[in-house]
């Protein structure tokens, strides 16, 4: 199968592509020949497990409670079971699924109600294949402009791009693409009080500026999947790079609002699943030392009927 380009897409939508029942999207992509591809990908034996610690980051962002951890007796004292209660499946590492965000006019991906979505379609298929990293944050470190990690920061196409050349990287059909920002490291080396400061402050968070330059680039690399080491993969707040003109005319047309919120156009229109929270550094540090940006990538997520969300369980091995 021949993908369109962005622009090929009528409306600047991928649905049908797949049939128009089709429930994953752009993981589609992720055919036998490219699990092969990415399990040719293990020269060292090196695994790199991604996933954030459940707790991380505390407090929890966006306005998610944090949940609480009980460890409780078996009868007769034989072991141990424990509760978890108040989890909220995004407030760490995650995929964002189907049924997370519509577009305001043409509803869920595909045009289907958001109930027939759900993680479990995805767990059940599984992710697998080949993963390639662009570290931008460290790119762009070495161009002289830093990340502002705590800022509404953007990162363009031409980053990524950037990025990827420097590196020597070639992202392929089916690839899952990491985008290392270095908001984690830095979230790490904040205190406590400097972290509630930080959600008082909105958390602004550098990201992938919204607009036709991304999305264009995100699909013409026709990608599986995009993970990232910030929270909402794009730039934070959403509008927060709109002249208060452009964002009056955007509000007043909610086919627009993807231009100021990515998620709306990748995750509804494109299909595109997004991960967030992806713990990046150790692989991105290995990756730097030995100059190899690609690895298979697997992600086991929760098997729950019609959920929203998921934790990736993801794995990169090289």
């Amino acid at each position: 199968m021949t993908l369109p380009t962005f622009d090929e897409l009528e409306g600047g939508r991928s649905w049908g592509l797949w049939g128009s029942d089709d429930k994953f999207g752009t993981l589609n992509l992720l055919t036998a020949a490219n699990v092969r591809k990415g399990a040719a990908c293990v020269k060292k034996g090196s695994v790199f497990a991604i996933n954030l610690e459940m707790h991380m980051p505390d407090p929890p962002l966006f306005g998610r409670e944090p949940f609480t951890h009980e460890v409780v007796w078996l009868q007769n004292e034989a072991g141990h079971d424990e509760h978890l209660s108040g989890w909220n499946t995004q407030s760490s590492s995650q995929w964002d699924g189907f049924r997370h965000i519509k577009h305001p006019v043409h509803g869920f991906y595909n045009g289907i109600a958001d109930e027939d979505h759900g993680i479990h379609h995805w767990a059940q298929r599984g992710i697998a294949g080949r993963g390639v990293l662009a570290d931008v944050g460290r790119w762009r470190e070495a161009e002289g402009r830093p990340l502002r990690c705590d800022s509404s920061d953007p990162i363009e196409a031409s980053d990524i791009t950037g990025t990827l050349d420097a590196q020597g990287t070639t992202v392929e059909e089916g690839d899952v693409l990491l985008i290392r920002t270095g908001w984690l490291a830095w979230y790490r080396s904040t205190s406590v009080e400097e972290r509630v400061e930080y959600i008082g402050r909105g958390h602004p968070s550098c990201g992938l500026r919204p607009g036709p330059e991304n999305w264009r680039l995100l699909w013409d690399l026709h990608i599986a999947a995009v993970g990232a080491d910030n929270g909402p993969v794009e730039v934070w707040p959403p509008a927060a790079l709109a002249s208060p003109e452009d964002l009056q005319a955007i509000l007043a047309s909610p086919e627009r609002l993807d231009e100021v919120f990515m998620h709306i156009r990748l995750l509804p229109l494109l299909g595109l699943p997004l991960g967030e929270f992806f713990d990046l550094d150790a692989l991105a540090a290995d990756c730097a030392q030995d100059g190899a940006y690609e690895f298979m990538f697997t992600s086991a997520p929760l098997n729950l009927q019609a959920g929203v969300a998921s934790p990736p369980n993801a794995l990169a091995i090289k």
